[in-house]
């Protein structure tokens, strides 16, 4: 006899903005990025609309930060997800050119004063992993450029990179940041074009720069000036500087570094040496570190250990660029409507990076940088399309779908980079940049060690 099966019926409840503003949300996000911080922005910025319209101020500014959700989709199939969970509701359907004009009209500056009431370091504990080093706030600033359309708007703000190849097919947006290693969340970026270096827009930077934070830097970032900028704000810095350059000896400390001086600041000059073995190939690299922890109790390995976590920064520019972006060229054809985009991309990202973080901060034991962002990025679409947890119950939910998705899916813990790992050997000088070249070929074992320089005459 075969067998019968029944249907089921599932209802959901679904409480978002009443009228005309239903449309403006990011699911979940939503509390992370309430309607109350968007309307002080608005108000603000003198953006707020003088009627109530079908597109009103506070939608138009969740519709672009929808998209940098969905950057593979255009305004019109990024409103239609807005709306996909709101069955039952009268909502507008605007066109293409509807949809330009209502970003066209609330501007750039609103998606500005948003970042800025968003941006900073997520909440952590002070034994939460990799957020703090001796009591300092970890953080790093580099810089990375995006592209954007070829249009003659573009072109008369950004202007393409040269290259020994022909140069860059797009224009190009310097882009710098100031993250926070543990958590990747933003505490400060600036943008604009690439005719401006990286060691001019980091100070810029500089304000959102205090004690107690430690900053690190490659070796573009060890100018004087800016160098003295930091140290007047409180803050320590770890930077990598040229091998080569010659930097006076003060005095001796007893594991091998020395004090110094870089125009009116102390400094703490470190050198080591890298060694990297894979058993049939031996690598050595000389690195010379300046910090401003003059502390001789905090030994120098520790202080060249503590350099390695820059590179969280990198990571943070991964997921902001290739994760939420796709790898894709900014859509805006304008300058304007470029600023606009970037703003909304940076909050959209900084939101999900609060999410995560939140989620770790109920698990002490867990290093935020092991929240998948891939995941959180898939739950927040998901809660985006269904229209879920837009407001909050009256119970405080700190982890939510979001959260709870990315602890259940945890990235494994991190290797210690001093201890072997397996690694690929090339079996040519094409193969490592094939992927056939990345997967063949037997494995070694890498062993990376750090030696201080305590014999090494500056």
């Amino acid at each position: 006899m075969p067998v019968q099966s029944g249907t089921s019926r599932v209802l959901r409840e679904v409480t978002v903005a009443e009228d005309r503003f239903a449309p403006g949300h990011l699911g979940e996000l939503t509390q992370i990025v309430p309607f109350e911080m968007v309307d002080v922005a608005l108000d603000e910025t003198d953006a707020v609309q003088q009627r109530v319209r079908d597109l009103p101020s506070r939608v138009v500014v969740y519709l672009l930060l929808a998209g940098a959700l969905f950057v593979e989709c255009g305004y019109r199939k990024v409103w239609a997800r807005l709306v996909a969970g709101l069955d039952g509701l009268p909502v507008a359907e605007p066109s293409a050119a509807g949809l330009a004009a209502a970003r066209r009209r609330i501007g750039p500056a609103p998606l500005a004063r948003l970042f800025d009431l968003l941006r900073g370091p997520a909440a952590a504990g002070p034994a939460t992993k990799g957020v703090w080093w001796r009591g300092r706030l970890v953080t790093a600033i580099d810089g990375t450029t995006m592209c954007c359309p070829d249009t003659p708007a573009n072109l008369s703000v950004h202007r393409k990179g040269g290259s020994h190849h022909g140069g860059t097919g797009y224009p190009m947006i310097r882009l710098l940041a100031l993250v926070g290693c543990g958590t990747r969340t933003i505490i400060d970026a600036v943008f604009g074009s690439i005719g401006r270096g990286e060691t001019g827009y980091a100070a810029d930077l500089v304000p959102a720069m205090r004690a107690p934070m430690i900053v690190l830097a490659d070796r573009n970032f060890a100018a004087a000036d800016l160098i003295d900028k930091i140290a007047a704000r409180g803050a320590d810095l770890l930077i990598r500087v040229k091998s080569g350059r010659r930097l006076p000896v003060c005095r001796r400390c007893a594991d091998g570094s020395w004090l110094s001086r870089i125009g009116r600041v102390e400094v703490r000059v470190i050198r080591a040496e890298i060694t990297i073995d894979t058993g049939d190939r031996r690598r050595c690299e000389a690195y010379q570190l300046i910090t401003t922890v003059l502390d001789t109790d905090c030994p120098a390995i520790e202080i060249v250990g503590l350099y390695h976590q820059r590179w969280e920064i990198e990571t943070a520019y991964c997921e902001l660029k290739q994760g939420l972006g796709g790898g894709r060229v900014l859509r805006a054809r304008t300058p304007t409507g470029l600023e606009q985009e970037i703003y909304a991309r940076l909050i959209a990202y900084q939101a999900l990076r609060i999410a995560i973080s939140d989620a770790t901060l109920t698990a002490p034991d867990v290093d935020p940088d092991r929240g998948s962002f891939t995941v959180a990025l898939g739950a927040a679409r998901d809660q985006l399309v269904k229209a879920a947890g837009v407001i909050a119950d009256t119970t405080v939910d700190l982890v939510g779908v979001i959260g709870r998705q990315v602890l259940a899916d945890l990235l494994p813990d991190r290797r210690r980079r001093t201890t072997p790992r397996v690694v690929k050997r090339a079996i040519s000088t094409y193969a490592p940049h094939t992927a056939s070249g990345r997967l063949r070929g037997p494995s070694h074992r890498i062993t990376i060690s750090v030696d201080v320089l305590a014999d090494l005459d500056p």
